[in-house]
């Protein structure tokens, strides 16, 4: 089967290109690097003929409202009308667990993209997934008060980006379903002690303040809003097991 990737370079999306492959299918990654611009739809065409299923694991760096909005609309709405196009006969999303009850900064961007999906002719499966273990290096790099790294506050259920990749190329092979079930990691964490526990394993001996973040986006999780429910599909590795692994 031919499986076309988009993001197929990212934190997920390298995983959903080795699982497939993996699995023996054929696959195709969308991405700059490879030729393919969601946006302008430079390549996209031409990169989408013969494929059967597409992943969308594409992503934008940017907490903005607007921002993400503007990006996975029009990268999902081409991305789908020139699938449709090409026949592909099946669209698989990958989304965030909670994005309904936190429909806000770069979830309000989630949220539309999963509307245009929904919108869609082309047969469709929407996979909403918790954070990934990456997600506590993403923060340490990321938030920071002038030098100083701080660890915002929330609630999360950080689930390995492999088994998310994994899970992902299989439900491409498979007929499309709409909404699949959420999924999670095997327990509950405080990104606070996720960030942490990050900077002491990759060398780093400063002080690392909690910070409870401004923004109705870091406020849900607080209040473990991005969390998942009782039906959810869990994953199996942990932060720790995760966290011992890395190089």
């Amino acid at each position: 089967m031919r499986i076309a990737v988009a993001g197929g370079t990212g934190v997920v999306g390298a995983h959903v290109v080795e699982a497939a492959r993996r699995d023996g299918h054929d696959v195709t990654v969308l991405s700059r690097g490879h030729g393919v611009d969601l946006v302008t739809e430079d390549g996209l065409a031409a990169a989408l003929d013969g494929v059967e299923a597409v992943v969308d694991t594409a992503n934008v760096t940017s907490l903005s409202a607007r921002t993400s909005t503007g990006f996975f609309t029009a990268a999902t709405g081409n991305l789908l009308r020139e699938a449709a196009r090409a026949g592909v006969g099946h669209l698989v999303l990958l989304s965030i667990v909670g994005i309904d009850r936190i429909p806000y900064d770069y979830y309000a961007g989630k949220l539309a993209q999963e509307r245009v999906v929904e919108r869609s002719d082309v047969p469709w499966t929407i996979m909403r997934a918790t954070q990934f273990h990456e997600f506590a290096g993403q923060m340490f790099a990321r938030a920071k008060a002038g030098p100083l790294h701080i660890a915002p506050r929330a609630r999360v259920q950080p689930v390995a980006a492999a088994e998310v990749g994994a899970r992902l190329a299989r439900i491409a092979a498979s007929p499309a379903q709409g909404r699949s079930e959420d999924f999670g990691g095997p327990r509950e964490e405080r990104l606070e002690d996720m960030v942490r526990a990050y900077a002491q394993r990759t060398g780093h001996r400063g002080w690392i303040p909690a910070v409870s973040l401004p923004g109705a986006q870091m406020k849900g999780m607080r209040t473990g809003l991005a969390l998942p429910g009782p039906d959810a599909v869990l994953g199996r590795q942990t932060f720790a097991e995760w966290l011992a692994a890395l190089g």
